[in-house]
């Protein structure tokens, strides 16, 4: 009876190890923590009682994945094959997306025709959707048409999430027709429709190129369509029309926003600062900074680069000097743009001691 408590108590010790040893590697997964990660699994492994799941390797897939260690990902993989488990597509497409997070795009591609040649791991609509975004990322525009061709082969239709990752990649390099083009065909879709989503990216490609007629056709497009506009749709309108000096437009989003109750955030408040800042009109910038700081609108890292901006075009810079010391007091992280903001109306005040201070 003692030999048999003694091998119990025993057993019982170690379960309890390998329940703190797979929190443990829980909690280096969620810290994303991938060397600690492995290291613990390799522990767990050597338990003879102890049985990897299924959800443990795509865990640590994904975090292989986002950590850039794709090679290990693909090691896992293999493992997880070794041990008897069949891999699906869902297995595949993290070990995918591992490489195209990586920029590794033809890797990408052998693991879809891999993925072909096993009857149950069919490449899926997110399988494909993971590598075009790598694609788009990588500005390999030549190879979304035959990804696309694939599919309709395939019979896998792209959906609204696919559709939305490749109209924001076309419009980033100014391929509009081609963007137009997947556009047209969602407006035509029954499966694939646009959502508001769709629409902010739309508008947000032609707002930043100050394309402001485009922008306003959409958004009327949009509208009759069914589309609800929302408040990052309204920062949009907002930034452009700013950006074109169309002021009284800018106004009338803002309020229409008050009477629709969308809440001005922050980026409202940026918008509408910088279009300020850009023609050194140091008044309205003012008013619009104080009034953002009498709603209790937090500032942030933006917020203070477009009023140093603001008051360098200006010529007050005695006031530069006094931003800088307000975003200190904010706790507004320093970062590049900060300092670049600085650097440049130190240049602008001819100020070459004090640029070279910041500088350094």
């Amino acid at each position: 009876m003692k030999n048999i408590k003694k091998k119990l108590d025993r057993k019982n010790k170690a379960k309890a190890w390998v329940t703190t040893v797979a929190e443990a590697l829980t909690d280096c997964v969620l810290k994303k923590q991938w060397l600690q990660a492995l290291q613990m699994f390799e522990m767990l492994k050597e338990q003879p009682f102890y049985q990897p799941k299924e959800a443990t390797y795509m865990k640590l897939l994904v975090l292989l994945g986002r950590c850039g260690q794709p090679q290990r990902a693909h090691q896992i993989f293999d493992e997880m094959i070794e041990e008897g488990i069949e891999p699906t597509s869902e297995f595949y497409t993290a070990l995918l997306a591992a490489y195209c997070r990586n920029n590794l795009i033809e890797e990408g591609f052998s693991i879809i025709n891999q993925m072909k040649t096993v009857p149950r791991c069919q490449p899926d609509v997110y399988t494909y959707s993971t590598l075009l975004k790598a694609c788009v990322d990588a500005s390999r525009f030549e190879l979304i048409d035959i990804l696309y061709q694939e599919m309709d082969e395939r019979l896998t239709s792209p959906n609204t999430v696919t559709q939305n990752i490749v109209l924001s990649g076309y419009g980033k390099v100014g391929m509009y027709d081609q963007m137009e083009r997947v556009l047209s065909g969602m407006l035509e879709s029954t499966a694939c429709k646009p959502d508001v989503w769709t629409m902010n990216i739309i508008l947000s490609v032609f707002g930043n190129k100050v394309h402001v007629d485009l922008m306003d056709r959409w958004y009327e497009k949009f509208r009759k369509f069914g589309m609800e506009p929302e408040t990052r749709t309204f920062n949009i309108l907002i930034g452009a029309y700013g950006k074109k000096r169309m002021y009284d437009k800018m106004s009338s989003v803002m309020e229409y926003m008050r009477k629709l109750q969308f809440p001005w955030t922050t980026s409202t408040y940026n918008n509408v600062i910088e279009a300020f800042a850009d023609v050194g009109d140091a008044k309205n910038m003012e008013y619009t900074f104080d009034q953002m700081r009498a709603e209790d609108m937090k500032a942030d890292t933006k917020t203070f680069c477009c009023v140093i901006n603001g008051y360098a075009n200006a010529g007050l810079f005695h006031k530069v000097i006094s931003s800088v010391q307000l975003a200190a007091k904010f706790e507004i992280p320093e970062n590049t743009s900060l300092y670049k903001a600085v650097i440049s109306a130190c240049a602008k005040a001819d100020d070459l001691v004090e640029m070279e201070r910041v500088f350094k």
